[in-house]
């Protein structure tokens, strides 16, 4: 089981772990490893003990991601003869899998989990759509485009959030924007391309508001964005002067591969036109100086008027 966001992770190992154990006694049937004193040879012990009064054990790993490859070994050995008995769930939490036991997963034809909601538009609205149906919750289609578009990037507060819904409101009424807007809480982040596309498009005050999302709900440092947007003007320069006409030479230009992304900074380099590209980049760098104590601003009245300054070109 893999994920970013901690509270995404813990609702789904409490579920997974909730379905496995069923009717049991978890308190005979479940062990639990978490932390970063614990070892993998606790862990396959564990693994290879025999249930006692149950027909079978759940053993939890947590933070598995933490492990480098000498340290999986003796799960790798566990994996090639697994006891039949035993479920056993690794979360990874931070961190990579070593190449060996990821390898050693596949092969003992494990199931993966991702906790991660999806970023493509309508994959997304369907894992949202999931979750209210797994909660026991009706909302009308406006609603749940003011839940998607309120949480952004903080799914992780969604389970939370239909907690509250439910507890506040019952499962059986259809539930309204009016419903819910008083549990929503302060707004979550929203992925970059929100704040990019709104400076392209011209759309200022949609800018700006994406801007203060990304840096109160998103916790995003200044520098971060200034990163965000110095990649996004970076790939408009490469294709200046370039002689760029199609996707595949505007991808070729910038170092990336064809498809949506190139053709779309292509477009809009034809947009803006060479000049202010240029004038993009130099409003960049002045506003790192700025960043760095060239004025005395707040960080975020300089970013404000960076990106207010960007869109009107």
């Amino acid at each position: 089981m893999s994920g970013d966001d901690p509270s995404l992770i813990s609702s789904a190992v409490t579920e997974l772990v909730h379905r496995l154990v069923g009717d049991g006694d978890r308190a005979l049937m479940v062990d639990e490893f978490d932390g970063d004193e614990y070892e993998l040879r606790a862990v396959v012990d564990a693994a290879q003990t025999p249930p006692f009064l149950t027909e079978r054990r759940v053993v939890v790993a947590r933070g598995v991601g933490r492990f480098v490859a000498d340290d999986v070994a003796p799960l790798v050995a566990l994996l090639a003869d697994p006891l039949a008995s035993t479920e056993l769930v690794l979360v990874t939490g931070g961190g990579r899998l070593p190449k060996s036991l990821g390898d050693a997963l596949k092969k003992a034809g494990a199931d993966t989990v991702d906790t991660a909601p999806p970023s493509r538009p309508k994959e997304r609205a369907a894992w949202f759509d999931e979750h209210v149906a797994a909660a026991g919750l009706r909302l009308d289609q406006a609603a749940m485009n003011r839940l998607r578009t309120w949480l952004g990037e903080d799914a992780g507060r969604l389970s939370g959030i239909l907690e509250t819904l439910a507890s506040a409101h019952g499962t059986g009424h259809l539930l309204r924007p009016a419903d819910i807007e008083p549990f929503l809480g302060e707004a979550g982040g929203v992925p970059p391309w929100e704040l990019t596309d709104a400076i392209d498009k011209g759309d200022t005050p949609g800018a700006l508001r994406a801007l203060e999302r990304m840096m109160s709900g998103g916790d995003r440092h200044p520098l971060q964005l200034m990163a965000i947007l110095h990649g996004h003007y970076a790939r408009l320069l490469a294709l200046d002067g370039s002689g760029a006409s199609d996707e595949a030479s505007a991808a070729t230009a910038m170092g990336i591969k064809p498809g949506f992304p190139a053709r779309k900074a292509l477009d809009q380099y034809r947009r803006m036109g060479g000049a202010k590209v240029v004038r993009a980049i130099g409003l960049l760098a002045q506003a790192d100086l700025d960043l760095r104590g060239a004025k005395d601003w707040p960080e975020s009245l300089v970013m404000e008027v960076l990106v207010a300054r960007l869109s009107r070109l």
